[in-house]
């Protein structure tokens, strides 16, 4: 008989969004939740997210929200669903006829997430914007970037998926945990600044301590040291460097050759770590990508290849790992985390449905 997920028998109701919250119900989903996406009539448009990867592992329903027949359907599912996220501006459900007040009398149990860029309150909260603008105030964009350059967003995956998505799923699991105790569901205000925030505490820390004092590109991990950075090799690929730890620099001068240079820079002189990122860049270029993996794969120097999407899921360690799956006839990254005694399935492709036969199951 096969395990049972952990979340088998959790029934969530997700509305549907752009990129966090579908990233929170896919994580939801991918743990055992059956999680049923209510979709609006035509969609979120080019915006949205595109079927497949995001959407795995759902049933679809087409509902319009906007009326009271679409807003009945909409209640008859959250009396029987254990979960409930949507990802509007403030007030937006209220208006429409399903905010927290109406659900916790229809479904005292039902956890309400609400998925947003600004939170629930504050000056901002009924504010535009978009993953850039949430990582700008809240000090996660500002160290991103070349020394002497302008801020670099490192596409959308701090504000709407590390920060955003991945949140609203630790948030919904705490309070599935504290509902065990309590019997009672309540409101989770999931908000990418406040989680963007909270990505940069180990940055935080380190400036506290003294040990972030340069502008950015000039501090040890945004790339202002040369032995955590990237390099071009002779081909136009790049290596990945992080030889922080005493040990692996010294493989990493071994793997260069350079381990015998009476003339090379030490690694914590600040003042020579240009001179030291020349002769690095220098030498990268002699070789090619591969040629380099080759060199560094036996040695702990922290060297890896970058990567492209196309070549990450034939890496020879993920494909033991089975990281990436096959979904839909879709190439696409595995569930994760792994659990031991309850492991994830393998995710299905997206379904269509309708409401009476979600109820039906739900029965």
């Amino acid at each position: 008989m096969p395990p049972v997920t952990a979340l088998a028998g959790i029934r969530v109701v997700e509305l549907s969004g752009l990129a966090p919250a579908p990233f929170g119900c896919m994580i939801l989903a991918d743990l055992g939740a059956d999680v049923v996406l209510v979709e609006r009539p035509g969609g979120n448009g080019p915006a949205g997210p595109p079927p497949g990867p995001m959407q795995r592992g759902r049933r679809t329903v087409t509902v319009d929200l906007k009326s009271e027949a679409g807003v009945t359907q909409l209640l008859s599912l959250l009396q029987k669903a254990d979960v409930l996220v949507e990802g509007f501006r403030p007030g937006v459900a209220e208006r429409l006829g399903f905010g927290p007040d109406v659900c916790e009398k229809l479904n005292p149990g039902l956890i309400y997430a609400r998925m947003t860029g600004w939170g629930q309150d504050g000056p901002l909260a009924s504010a535009a914007g978009h993953d850039i603008d949430y990582i700008a105030i809240a000090g996660a964009l500002h160290p991103l970037g070349r020394a002497g350059e302008k801020p670099h967003a490192p596409v959308n995956l701090l504000g709407d998926f590390a920060g955003g998505g991945m949140l609203l799923a630790v948030g919904v699991l705490a309070a599935l945990v504290e509902r065990s105790r309590s019997g009672r569901g309540q409101v989770i205000d999931t908000a990418m600044v406040d989680g963007s925030s909270l990505l940069m505490t180990f940055i935080h820390g380190m400036a506290a301590a003294g040990r972030w004092p340069g502008p950015r590109g000039g501090n040890l991990l945004d790339g202002g040291a040369p032995f955590y950075d990237t390099y071009q090799a002779a081909d136009g690929g790049f290596l990945a460097v992080g030889s922080l730890e005493p040990q692996f620099y010294a493989a990493l001068l071994e793997g260069l050759d350079l381990a015998d240079d009476p003339d090379l820079p030490s690694q914590f002189d600040i003042k020579a770590w240009p001179e030291l990122r020349r002769r690095f860049t220098e030498r990268f270029l002699e070789k090619t990508r591969d040629e380099w993996t080759a060199i560094f794969e036996p040695l702990d120097a922290c060297v890896s290849p970058v990567l492209s999407l196309a070549e990450a899921p034939l890496h020879p360690h993920n494909e033991a790992r089975r990281a990436f799956i096959e979904v839909g006839g879709i190439v696409q990254p595995a569930p994760a985390p792994r659990l031991q005694r309850t492991p994830a399935k393998t995710p299905a492709p997206p379904q269509t449905t309708s409401v009476p036969e979600v109820l039906s199951s739900w029965s």
